[in-house]
């Protein structure tokens, strides 16, 4: 018989692997549940990390003391710094990963945190009592007590994998799908939905013709997703790109009369921002190709993951279509694309802290809160895990605001607006994106890491360097004066206007085309500086220009972000009667009966909660 745990986390995906690593990081015993032990943090669909906006979750995550970002640069292949182009508040970083080695880092980072307990099978039900959980049953008749459980489940419950006309029980290929869970949620009150989400086929690349592509290299200088010790790549696999063409949409059209998209088979919602192939020529009718992205799995395997190329069409149409890629003319493939359905549940029936409002003490997170992708699930997964822990210790919730963290975006937009659709975070759902950026995410964050216990005194120690550094620069740059006989041949070069007489070199960065080292070399005292500074932290240089650059943009955000967390700090009781305000409108008094908010910030962002509405809660809370 197993003991009784601090936690139980079921579920060994991204969202389950951060839970229980870092609730057992914070001293909770923690027993992780898993179907397989063999596929624990399984990348299930592309062999990636990152990208816009989930790049910015994951240096979040590690800020935080999370794995991901650890175990993303350990597992690299490729690095890539996204639209560079643009604002910092757009750069995303992405790895390519070797998909046996991100699942290989993260079993052995669980195996050397000494709190996590491990056991394979499949939970069928929870053990509740008296609105509270307090264990789970498994499928072999085990009975395992705990104080809290975090449920990660993925696309595992009752879910059904449609290829074709042909429908199979799975969570993924090959894996058998859960049950009993959903059913017993649904009987408990619980209200559930079903989502869709889909994957491409995997190919021989030794079939490939990749003279035919695109070749998409890494940066030239590589960066990295964790704050730590983990080192940049010093070699990278390429990637390329090809693209579909008329022949290809005409050879998957063919196929469309056994689509389970398009035959009603599958009823449930898919991805909107990551639809099937299918999909795309279905509502893009007009376009004559789409970019095909073709990703190694990693160093040594052959295996290429078709990305773009999502699909549910018989394999035989799946097989004939990509054949008239080019490059593709003689793909053998390995596994064929399919699309699958499976349970979640509305998060609007959680608190912030991924706590459900119906049963104390059982917390969801990942996909069965109608997310999609890794990252958004990891984050979910390591709030749940720092929570579930600090609840057992009867410590204070730990909650990230909107303007402190994408993931605080993504957790308050899912408790207080829901979702209908597979929930993928974008830049454009944060108002405070410019504050919220990939290059500031340990000053951000690992403070709040190191409050709670999760991130160490190292971790610290260099976040404070980089911040002490910074400021140096930054009023080194504001002292130090420049002529215009050394500033001019380098604003010129620039096509930037000369100067008439002797200005700080601070006041040159803001220019458009002057960047930092531009500015650095018209000053010996500030470039001697820096050069001393980066050998203490590689990263000032490039957080001073961005600071000096974008402060306008900064201190206006953040006057906007104090604004609106006054709000956050009034709160609505528990308690509240709303029907008894004969002033709110009856789409507030309904929407705000059922969501329940906890401050005034919170109710402000309810879908059909006018701001009239907002005043009259602040006029009967006195405020």
């Amino acid at each position: 018989m197993l003991k009784e745990y601090d936690v139980i986390v079921v579920g060994a995906g991204h969202a389950g692997c951060e839970a229980a690593n870092a609730a057992a990081k914070l001293g909770s015993s923690v027993l992780l549940i898993t179907m397989n032990m063999n596929t624990i943090a399984q990348m299930s669909c592309n062999p990636a990390m990152g990208g816009v906006a989930k790049g910015q979750i994951v240096r979040e995550i590690d800020a935080l003391g999370g794995g991901s970002g650890i175990v993303s640069d350990l597992s690299a292949i490729q690095f890539r710094m996204l639209n560079l182009s643009k604002g910092p508040a757009m750069w995303s970083p992405r790895t390519q990963n070797d998909r046996m080695m991100f699942a290989e880092e993260w079993r052995l980072m669980l195996e050397r945190n000494p709190g996590v307990d491990f056991w394979q099978d499949m939970v069928r039900s929870l053990i509740v009592e008296n609105g509270k959980v307090v264990g789970v049953k498994t499928a072999i008749g085990m009975e395992v007590k705990s104080k809290t459980v975090v449920l990660t489940n993925g696309t595992f419950l009752n879910g059904l994998i449609h290829l074709g006309e042909k429908q199979f029980g799975g969570g993924r290929a090959g894996e058998s799908a859960a049950f009993g869970i959903t059913e017993q949620l649904v009987e408990l009150g619980f209200e559930a939905g079903r989502m869709k989400t889909g994957t491409p086929p995997r190919v021989d690349g030794r079939s490939l013709d990749y003279s035919k592509m695109e070749i998409q290299e890494g940066d030239k200088n590589p960066s990295k997703f964790s704050h730590g010790n983990t080192r940049p790549l010093s070699k990278q696999h390429a990637c390329h790109i090809t693209y579909t063409n008329p022949e290809v949409h005409e050879l998957l059209k063919e196929g469309f009369d056994r689509s389970p998209m398009f035959n009603g088979a599958i009823k449930s919602v898919g991805p909107r921002y990551c639809p099937s192939i299918e999909d795309k020529i279905n509502r893009f009718a007009d376009r004559d190709r789409h970019q095909i992205f073709v990703e190694p799995e990693g160093w040594k395997t052959v295996e290429i993951y078709v990305n773009g190329f999502s699909t549910s069409l018989p394999e035989e149409v799946q097989m004939k279509a990509m054949r008239s890629i080019q490059g593709f003319e003689n793909a053998k493939m390995f596994r064929p694309g399919y699309a699958i359905e499976y349970d979640y549940f509305p998060p609007t029936q959680l608190k912030h802290t991924l706590e459900t409002k119906l049963i104390d003490n059982l917390y969801f997170a990942g996909q069965i809160n109608g997310t999609t992708g890794y990252e958004e699930a990891a984050c979910q997964g390591l709030m749940a895990g720092i929570n579930a822990s600090r609840k057992v210790k009867e410590q204070d919730a730990f909650i990230l605001t909107r303007s402190e963290a994408y993931i605080g975006v993504l957790i308050d937009d899912l408790i207080t607006k829901g979702t209908e659709e597979p929930y993928r975070m974008f830049t454009s759902r944060a108002e405070y994106r410019i504050l919220l950026r990939q290059d500031n995410a340990d000053l951000r964050l690992t403070p709040l890491g190191h409050a709670i216990g999760l991130t160490d005194d190292e971790a610290l120690k260099k976040m404070e360097l980089k911040l002490k550094g910074t400021a140096t620069l930054k009023k080194a740059l504001a002292k130090e004066g420049v002529i215009p006989s050394v500033a001019n041949p380098i604003l010129e070069s620039k096509a930037s206007a000369k100067i008439k007489q002797q200005v700080k070199l601070s006041s040159l960065i803001i220019r458009p085309r002057i960047f930092i080292d531009d500015v650095l070399k018209m000053g010996p005292v500030s470039n001697a500086l820096a050069k001393e500074l980066t050998e203490e932290h590689t990263d000032i240089v490039s957080q001073t220009e961005i600071q000096l650059k974008y402060e306008g943009y900064i201190n206006r955000e953040e006057d906007v972000a104090q604004k609106m967390n006054r709000l956050e700090n009034v709160k609505i009781p528990a308690d509240m009667e709303y029907r008894q305000l004969e002033s709110l409108s009856t789409e507030a008094t309904e929407k705000l009966s059922i969501l329940k908010p906890v401050t005034i910030g919170q109710a402000s962002r309810v879908s059909g909660v006018s701001p009239s509405d907002i005043s009259v809660l602040l006029v009967f809370l006195g405020r």
